[in-house]
């Protein structure tokens, strides 16, 4: 898929999420809904969300990493597109989570620090993850020993 055709779809779906919350937020009434209403509620926000900073997060690093993008572009933006999809999808967890905690009335400083170091970890968690081969090859893994007639 070419980065034009990406941004485009992300772009109008990300649109259209936007009118599904419009829609959402303007009809439901939070007093008379049930747990369905709510649901629809906080997954529309999670894909506005998502789509919103994932554009956002793909635009700013085009601009910051440009003379990079330059030199090798279809691997590098490859990664950004990555790399921004998966931190806006964090971003929108949280925001989501924190809203849910907060309708409950469970939304506390612990709780929130809580969130941010979990999201922080499993973010350092998945740099590091992507940096380093943990799957060994076919070769490597003894599988050869058992053909060999031994």
């Amino acid at each position: 898929m070419s980065l034009r055709l990406y941004l485009f779809i992300m772009s109008a779906t990300t649109a259209l999420c936007a009118l599904v919350f419009g829609y959402i937020l303007f009809t439901i009434d939070p007093e008379t809904t049930n747990s369905i209403g709510f649901f629809l509620f906080y997954l529309s926000l999670f894909l506005l969300i998502i789509g919103a900073t994932a554009i956002i997060g793909f635009v700013v690093r085009f601009i910051v990493f440009r003379h990079e993008l330059a030199i090798n572009t279809a691997c590098l933006s490859g990664r950004q597109v990555k790399v921004a999809f998966r931190q806006s999808f964090f971003f929108a967890g949280f925001i989501v989570i924190a809203l849910v905690l907060l309708s409950r009335n469970l939304l506390s400083w612990l709780n929130l620090s809580i969130l941010i170091i979990g999201l922080s970890v499993l973010e350092f968690f998945l740099l590091s993850y992507g940096k380093t081969s943990v799957i060994a090859s076919p070769e490597d893994s003894g599988r050869s020993n058992l053909t060999d007639g031994g």
